[in-house]
């Protein structure tokens, strides 16, 4: 799908952006008309990846606590205030790290503390964090109360909604949990609404289509084999009983209808959310006509970026960078509004 830019102004609104990952975040962040400012990756084949596609953005590939103690301002060139945007999503990791105090020494160290940093330092007049929708109820939905105390401390008004990528032309059901901040002094002149789901939804039959090439993971003999007899659409419950209950030991007298274990896909439905490996026991994703995971490029597809997007590193690496990554076109359409907020200011 072809994204159009909505920059109507001579001077392009900017952005910065943490955690950068693979890009998918900042495609979509670039399509809808921002300029990057710069972006920071720790994981060097991520940053190589982002150098490699965009060689004009700056692309820092440092730690995060490395930067943020410095003064952003001169850091980046940018006088307080300026900056349009901030954007990223702090790595799942850094949840068990929020402790049970608040405040902004009580977590220093902390990836999300590092964005706090970022916002007292830089004062941008929006910010975007993306999550996991698991943030809002990790240690009984403390984690996110800290983080959220931290954004408004930092002087921050905010707003938060769980959006499916599936709703905003992602054949993926892809829930993320999207925060949003204006600063304090521009909440009457800023106005950001989430964006509204498309009627159509797409399904894999629209996005696997003449697919480029690119590497993958096959799986074991062992696994093609039972595979083969899993239909498309199905999972283990469509095996023979003697077969399933060999390969689910210990868990096929568990509970839940676990769903996720010999899951094939069907063409005529989103893809589960893609991961970060191509096979894994709990939670396969096997392609609908061939026995066998999705390509590197099959997944990209699936996370929407485009064909000409080439990632970096080894086959392993390239899997992780896309599965981490944010789906371009939902990030395109929650830029889009932030945009739009800009454009009145």
């Amino acid at each position: 799908m072809e994204i159009g830019k909505i920059n109507k102004s001579n001077k392009p609104l900017t952005a910065i952006e943490l955690f950068a990952g693979a890009g998918g975040l900042a495609l979509g962040i670039e399509k809808v008309g921002f300029k990057t400012v710069a972006l920071i990756e720790f994981n060097k084949d991520a940053a190589e990846t982002l150098k490699h596609n965009r060689p004009e953005w700056n692309v820092i590939c440092d730690d995060i606590a490395n930067i943020s103690p410095l003064n952003l301002p001169t850091y980046f060139k940018m006088p307080v205030g300026e900056l349009d945007l901030l954007s990223g999503g702090a790595p799942c990791q850094a949840f068990s790290y929020a402790g049970k105090r608040l405040g902004l020494e009580d977590t220093r160290g902390t990836l999300f503390y590092h964005f706090a940093v970022f916002l007292e330092k830089l004062r941008p007049k929006t910010f975007l964090f993306e999550n996991v929708r698991g943030l809002l109820t990790h240690n009984h939905g403390h984690t996110y109360k800290t983080i959220i105390d931290l954004f408004t401390a930092a002087g921050y008004a905010i707003q938060k909604q769980v959006l499916n990528a599936w709703d905003y032309g992602v054949a993926q059901k892809r829930e993320r949990l999207i925060t949003i901040g204006v600063r304090n002094d521009l909440i009457d002149q800023i106005k950001v609404a989430f964006p509204t789901p498309h009627d159509v939804k797409p399904v894999l039959r629209d996005v696997l289509k003449d697919v480029p090439h690119s590497a993958g993971t096959p799986y074991s003999e062992y696994k093609r084999k039972i595979f083969e007899l899993v239909p498309p659409g199905g999972y283990w419950r469509d095996l023979p009983e003697n077969i399933a209950r060999e390969y689910m030991k210990s868990c096929w007298n568990m509970g839940g209808g676990r769903t996720g274990i010999l899951r094939r896909l069907s063409l005529d439905e989103p893809s589960l959310a893609v991961l970060t490996s191509p096979s894994q026991k709990q939670t396969d994703r096997c392609h609908p006509l061939e026995v066998r995971p999705f390509t590197v490029r099959e997944n990209a597809r699936v996370q929407s970026f485009p064909d000409d997007w080439e990632f970096i590193g080894s086959v392993g690496s390239q899997y992780k960078q896309v599965g981490n990554a944010v789906p371009v076109l939902l990030a395109y359409e929650i830029a889009k509004e932030i945009y739009k907020g800009l454009e009145s200011v």
